[in-house]
């Protein structure tokens, strides 16, 4: 007997579709960093806070209307963290606090879209502007969920 046993029919497949361009757009991640104690340029007053937060809304405004923005947040102080160490059963170790003590901390981040890490600088340089807070800008290595 052939390929095609007297329970199938020989037919005609279809060819597979053309290749087709596809845009990739890298992603950066922002981290705005927070010194411990008082921070220079930070929100003294009532009035000091809500210009902040009309800046950080005018720049996320800007960053959904370009495409720019994927997700961000603000993070609770390093006081709140939580950090789980390897190991199994009775071996494995979680310790309240930061992972690293530093006078510096991840405050809050951005994940943005941008062609090319040029243009990442570019918006890093916004949100230092909004936030008064230094920025680290690192690409993805990858994004996405991993296939195996």
């Amino acid at each position: 007997m052939g390929p095609c046993s007297s329970f199938r029919q020989m037919r005609e497949v279809p060819a597979p579709p053309e290749p087709r361009s596809v845009c990739v757009v890298n992603q950066y991640l922002l981290s705005v960093y927070e010194a411990d104690g008082k921070v220079e340029g930070a929100p003294m007053t009532p009035e000091d806070m809500q210009s902040f937060m009309q800046r950080v809304s005018a720049l996320e405004d800007e960053m959904e209307a370009t495409g720019t923005f994927v997700f961000g947040g603000a993070l609770h102080g390093p006081d709140a963290a939580t950090v789980v160490h390897r190991g199994t059963g009775l071996d494995k170790v979680v310790t309240d606090g930061p992972f690293a003590e530093a006078k510096e901390h991840i405050g809050g981040f951005y994940i943005i879209n941008a062609e090319s890490l040029d243009e990442a600088l570019k918006w890093a340089d916004k949100v230092v502007e909004a936030t008064s807070h230094s920025i680290e800008v690192r690409p993805f290595r990858a994004t996405g969920r991993v296939h195996a």
